[in-house]
Formats: C-alpha cells, sequence, structure tokens
C-alpha cells in the first residue's frame, strides 16, 4: 500500500467515525469472528497461520472500538464445539491464545479495557488458566471498554449452568421459585449485569449463531458479512459499516413505532 493509500484509508475511516457518532450507538457488539482456517487454505497455509492473522484482527477491532466508545464488545474466540478439532490445532489456538494476552495486556490496561471471560476455562491447560486469570487480576479495576472473550463457551451450556445455579440456591433457601423472572434468570448467565448485544456480526458469509449467546441474542440485531470477507481480512471500517446498518433499522422488540 503506498503513502497516499495510507493517508486515504485513515481518512475514509475517520469520515465513518464522524457518521456513527451522529446517531445512538450499540451498547454491546458480539463478534463470531469466523473464517480463519478458510482464509489460510485460500492462501495455501496452515490453518494455524489463518488464526494467527485473526489475533491481529482482533487488535483492529478492539482498538475502533474503545476509540468510538462501545461499551461492551464480545468475540467468540473458542466454543464447546471446537474441542472436536484435531489436536495440533487446539494447541495451537491454546499458544496462539497466551502469546495474545501476553503482547496485547500492557495495550489492554494502558488503554483502561477490561477483560473478562465468558465459559468454563477449567478444562483448559494451567498454564493457558495462568495467563488468562492473570490477565483478568489486571484489568480489573479497568472501566473502559469491557472486553469479553468467549472461550469453551456455548449457549445452550451456558443456559444449562444457569439453571442448576438457579436450583442450587432454591434448595439453599437463597432464592424463592416464585421469584424467578426473565431479569433475574439472566443474571445467572455469564452475562450478568451486562446488557445483551445489540448487534451481532458475524464474518465469512455464514448464516448461522453457532450456540452462541443463546438466550442474549433474542432481539439482538444481526450483521452477516459476505462470504468473501473472512474475520483476518474484517478490518475497522467494515466493523463500522456495520454499525451504520444498524443505525439505520427501526428495533421495534415485539412493538410497533
Amino acid at each position: 500500500m503506498s503513502l497516499k493509500d495510507v493517508f486515504k484509508c485513515k481518512n475514509s475511516t475517520k469520515r465513518l467515525i464522524k457518521k456513527v457518532k451522529k446517531r445512538p450507538l450499540p451498547q454491546h457488539i458480539a463478534i463470531i469472528m469466523d473464517g480463519n482456517g478458510r482464509w489460510a487454505q485460500k492462501r495455501g497455509l496452515p490453518r494455524e497461520i489463518g488464526h494467527r492473522y485473526g489475533s491481529e484482527a482482533i487488535t483492529d477491532i478492539v482498538e475502533i472500538s474503545a476509540k468510538i466508545g462501545i461499551q461492551y464488545l464480545t468475540l467468540f474466540a473458542f466454543s464447546t464445539e471446537n474441542w472436536n478439532r484435531p489436536d495440533e490445532e487446539i494447541t495451537a489456538l491454546m499458544d496462539l491464545l497466551v502469546e495474545y494476552l501476553q503482547k496485547k495486556l500492557d495495550y489492554l490496561y494502558d488503554n483502561n479495557i477490561k477483560l473478562n471471560v465468558l465459559g468454563d476455562i477449567d478444562a483448559f491447560p494451567d498454564h493457558v488458566q495462568k495467563e488468562i486469570n492473570y490477565a483478568l487480576d489486571k484489568t480489573y479495576s479497568n472501566t473502559g471498554l469491557k472486553l469479553n472473550i468467549a472461550l469453551n463457551y456455548g449457549g445452550r451450556k451456558d443456559i444449562v449452568r444457569a439453571t442448576k445455579r438457579i436450583i442450587k440456591d432454591i434448595q439453599l433457601g437463597i432464592l424463592n421459585m416464585d421469584d424467578i423472572n426473565e431479569s433475574v434468570f439472566a443474571e445467572y448467565l455469564y452475562t450478568a449485569d451486562m446488557p445483551d448485544p445489540d448487534l451481532l456480526i458475524r464474518t465469512s458469509g455464514e448464516y448461522r449463531i453457532s450456540n452462541f449467546l443463546l438466550y442474549q441474542i433474542a432481539y439482538t440485531e444481526l450483521w452477516f458479512s459476505k462470504s468473501n470477507l473472512l474475520w483476518p481480512d474484517f478490518n475497522q471500517k467494515d466493523l463500522l459499516r456495520a454499525i451504520l446498518d444498524y443505525q439505520g433499522r427501526q428495533r421495534r422488540f415485539g412493538g410497533i413505532k
């Protein structure tokens, strides 16, 4: 890319930022980061290389989200179903997660970004859990963008886990069954104390939810990219365009406006 193209790209991003800031922003954006493997395969590269380039895309999206004032950003990084992948790919993903945290933790801390994990990391290797918990502790008091990383997360598992916790609290006398409503149930999910996603983005042209935040996205606006836009190529302008599309919609939540 020439220097002229770089300036042109930066100017177009600035224009998009001005546009999205003229209208109410989504509080909470969730993203299914799909297409790393296909991105690599199209280039004759190992799938692990696609995941590595995908991790760099995360940095750009976190940066622009914090810059424009998004309050919550939730990224689907490793699902409960991803354990079905080859062992070498799972190991590569774990190593990449550790590497990302080690390289980016100072950036998250210095930019007042609070890291949070949705999911059960007890199944991860000890050294991976150690890095995750260190990052959680270091950014705990940050008050800016809340960056949720979904790790070993599944929407159905989230609901089952919440149900078991509710039953346990009823048995202990902490909770009365007659007091259970949608708001109370939501407090037992991994996303307790967070607003539901306003916008869910999925890259790569796949039109499915893949067991992600099933309870939380009841009235979330969905945005699917074209099939040729895979996650490693998803950039700040793509996110801003998705937000602009969201801002042009009318959210009725089952009512009439």
